[in-house]
């Protein structure tokens, strides 16, 4: 192959090559590279706004304890119209938010061209975006959400008949904002589990909610799947959470720079991107449904993330490891918040932690056990309930699998005690093994 050379005189002196075609993909050629001037202004293709209002940066993220992280390179693969426009879709999200993480970022990305696909799955994962204090960025988030999802429904205010009366075959994408008015304490919660039951019910396909309608009064199915985001301050329900990609947004640091998002200037380029995601994905839907994609993850978490995995394989380029490598790492790191924060599971670690320093008994008196669980200072246990944890509340929160105390002869006479090969089968399911390493924040 001979190489082109520009002729004496021109312009530029930089030598240019055809276009090479790569092997085993046909129709895919490699292109040389632009030469890239480092002092010009790079112009976003969606926004048609300089890098230099933008504030953009080759800094590396900021990342805080407790964010998952992983590898961030780009793999030197061949763009696709997929992978083009879900680049394009993470360059417009960071223009106006600073996301928590890179997989979060890709997370998002992958969630909202999902949404697009919705008649082809079997699962309607949740997006939980959650902060620990308002100003954090999530009612931006859903801003850009709302003008990027298929069909995006509102619910503010909106009861639960009105939303499950507005979900079709062809179903709508629920936003839900300030979801910590909903569920933020016991009381609230209460009254609106209806609430809570329809975004659960909602998840997977085929379970629909009956309601008795009309003048007959005759029972009527109506539909609930749909995918749905949900923002607010602090955790939502755990049923919730269980089924979510968590997005755990933090407040903008000061030398982290975005562009104000403004509805009429920065809409119209929105939809426009919107519209050429739709006009992708509905050429693929029938192969979305029939995939299976392989998967680092197992159970209602592989649930959840399938559709984003099947987006990412879809579109090709880095995309497909760059979904697995969110799903493992974000996945990872919610079990460690789960294990953390679920009192049903603590209580298991924590025992199993006493169980050692005792030497592993096979036998710890109740009351040896108690003392050792509130002796932790970090634990709660020493607060829990009134006064700190009682026999009885033990023994309520080991309720559930099946572990109830018996009557022991010890030397100083019959006492209550727990068996430690009562709590083997409960650890083996349901705990972290004590030398596995803890998911590590960024």
């Amino acid at each position: 192959m001979q190489r082109t050379t520009p002729p004496t005189g021109s312009a530029s002196p930089n030598t240019v090559w055809p276009p090479a075609a790569i092997p085993g993909q046909p129709g895919m050629y490699r292109v040389s590279d632009p030469v890239i001037d480092d002092d010009a202004a790079v112009v976003d293709r969606v926004t048609g706004i300089s890098d230099r209002v933008t504030g953009r940066s080759d800094r590396p993220p900021v990342s805080d304890p407790g964010q998952p992280t992983g590898p961030t390179e780009v793999l030197d693969t061949p763009v696709t119209e997929g992978a083009g426009l879900l680049d394009e879709l993470c360059k417009a999200i960071t223009r106006y938010v600073v996301m928590p993480s890179p997989e979060a970022l890709n997370a998002t990305t992958l969630w909202v061209a999902a949404t697009h696909l919705q008649c082809a799955w079997q699962h309607a994962p949740r997006l939980a975006v959650v902060a620990p204090l308002k100003q954090c960025g999530k009612s931006r988030l859903l801003d850009l959400l709302y003008e990027s999802v298929h069909a995006p429904f509102i619910t503010i205010n909106s009861t639960p008949a009105a939303i499950f009366r507005s979900i079709t075959e062809q179903p709508p994408t629920l936003l839900v904002d300030e979801a910590d008015t909903l569920f933020g304490s016991v009381k609230v919660a209460e009254k609106n589990e209806e609430m809570r039951g329809l975004l659960n019910a909602g998840h997977q396909r085929n379970r629909p909610t009956t309601r008795v309608s009309g003048p007959e009064h005759k029972p009527t199915k109506f539909l609930t799947f749909a995918m749905a985001a949900l923002a607010g301050i602090g955790d939502l329900p755990d049923t919730i959470m269980d089924r979510a990609i968590v997005i755990r947004m933090r407040r903008r640091a000061d030398d982290e720079k975005i562009q104000p998002f403004r509805s009429r200037r920065d809409v119209p380029a929105l939809h426009e991107l919107r519209d050429r995601i739709a006009a992708w994905t509905s050429t693929v839907v029938a192969t979305a449904a029939e995939m299976e994609p392989s998967l680092p993850v197992e159970d209602r978490a592989a649930d959840t993330w399938e559709p984003l995995v099947i987006v990412a394989d879809l579109a090709g380029g880095h995309w497909p490891a760059t979904a697995r490598s969110a799903c493992r790492t974000m996945t990872a790191y919610e079990a460690g918040q789960d294990a953390e924060n679920g009192l049903k599971t603590r209580i298991l670690a924590d025992i199993r932690a006493v169980f050692a320093r005792c030497g592993n008994p096979d036998v710890l008196r109740t009351v040896d056990l108690i003392s050792g669980l509130c002796a932790d200072a970090e634990a709660p246990w020493s607060e829990y309930g009134n006064g700190g944890l009682s026999p009885r509340g033990l023994q309520i929160l080991l309720k559930d699998y099946a572990i109830n105390s018996i009557t022991v002869r010890f030397t100083d006479g019959q006492r209550k005690g727990f068996r430690r090969a009562d709590f083997i089968d409960a650890w083996t399911r349901y705990c972290p093994r004590p030398d596995a390493p803890a998911p590590t924040g960024p």
